[in-house]
């Protein structure tokens, strides 16, 4: 199912506060901040040319999140990114100086870090990445978890440290509880979705995730012309959207937003022209995207910067992990978890269908770029839904460079 956007403030300018947050100025300071990270490198853009002649496009290319920081996931870059931004603003605020990201690990700076905890809701990823920061920076840090969330996705995070905190019910009854008990006990919510009176952290969130479209763009020969990526709440599509919109203008590349079916809230809000939260039914195997509201942020970018918006089903997701796994005709193996693949989920479904194509002006001279969002962050999943373990895919990936 695919919606072209017909939003009233569709290619229009983004507001002011989203066009400062996704500026180019801000994405350089993003990359200087993230180069004080030990272990910190660019991923690698992975180029599938024998999929793009079996579907009749020019070219596709991954930029692999699999391997960003050993955190397996693109959101490595903006949770770990918005604790550290946090932690200096705190510490110039207290020590009446402007504080720089060198002196991180100065006594002065950790012994306002030590008196902090920050703490958010997460299906696995994002929290991975605010504990990773925490423990960077010397902060003490709480992660809510719903009952969803896997003990291996759990025990993921619990290894940096944090102190971790169950939920029932869904992500959204997590984030509202994360919510109530950070405000209740003065801790700093780290969320990686918006709400009306809450927007500043999570755009320094999605700031972070600029970081991968920069390198992208520096290690692509010619820019895109057609760009799909996947959505939860919408933070990455909505940065990945809203920076080229502000790069490249009138110029930029067509841009599709891809939903779960079984959790579409940006698609459904696509439709109805306005933010929507979307029913809970049953679960969907794309975890890190089972999310019924968008960001208030994410959406007010998207409503703009979005050329459409699209689901895909379960079967869609799994099937492309497989692919990833298995490639042919000389294309080089990813490990893709889950969520990971669903950008190309999308664009394999477009892909399929002459009148989709046509919608979306997908041709032969079609450049795509999609986003591995997340390698195999829940091994023993990955293990059964693909039939190999993500060491043997990753050990044929290394052989074929």
């Amino acid at each position: 199912m695919l919606l072209l956007n017909q939003h009233t403030e569709h290619r229009t300018s983004l507001a002011a506060s989203d066009a400062e947050i996704l500026s180019v100025e801000a994405a350089r300071e993003v990359e200087r901040l993230l180069r004080h990270r030990a272990g910190h490198r660019e991923t690698p853009l992975v180029s599938l040319p024998g999929l793009a002649r079996e579907i009749g496009v020019a070219s596709i290319h991954i930029k692999d999140e699999g391997r960003r920081l050993g955190l397996g996931s693109f959101k490595a870059l903006g949770g770990s990114y918005a604790v550290i931004r946090l932690v200096l603003e705190e510490a110039t605020r207290r020590l009446g100086r402007a504080v720089d990201v060198s002196e991180l690990q100065t006594p002065d700076v950790m012994a306002v870090a030590r008196a902090m905890t920050v703490s958010c809701a997460t299906d696995g990823n994002h929290g991975r990445s605010v504990a990773l920061g925490a423990r960077l920076v010397g902060a003490k840090c709480a992660i809510f978890v719903h009952s969803g969330v896997s003990d291996e996705r759990i025990n993921a995070i619990a290894r940096f440290g944090a102190q971790m905190i169950r939920v029932n019910g869904n992500y959204d009854d997590s984030v509202a509880e994360a919510s109530r008990v950070g405000a209740e006990k003065g801790w700093v919510t780290v969320s990686d979705t918006s709400w009306q009176g809450y927007e500043r952290i999570p755009g320094i969130v999605m700031q972070g995730y600029t970081a991968l479209l920069s390198e992208a763009l520096r290690q692509l020969a010619k820019i895109p012309t057609h760009v799909f990526v996947q959505a939860g709440v919408g933070g990455i599509a909505a940065a990945v959207a809203g920076h080229l919109s502000l790069l490249f203008g009138n110029n930029r590349p067509f841009f599709t937003v891809v939903d779960p079916s079984r959790a579409a809230c940006l698609f459904e809000s696509a439709r109805a022209g306005r933010l929507v939260k979307v029913p809970h039914g049953r679960p969907t195997v794309m975890a890190m995207l089972e999310c019924y509201e968008p960001s208030l942020v994410a959406w007010r970018i998207l409503s703009r910067a979005a050329d459409a918006f699209m689901t895909v089903d379960e079967e869609d997701a799994i099937n492309v992990m497989k692919r990833l796994a298995n490639p042919r005709d000389g294309d080089p193996a990813i490990v893709a978890g889950e969520s990971g693949g669903v950008g190309l989920a999308g664009l394999l479904r477009v892909a399929s269908d002459r009148t989709l194509r046509g919608r979306i002006g997908l041709g032969q001279d079609a450049r795509v770029f999609l986003v591995n969002t997340e390698g195999a962050t829940d091994p023993s999943l990955y293990e059964e839904l693909v039939g190999a373990p993500p060491a043997q895919v990753a050990a044929e990936t290394d052989r074929t460079k």
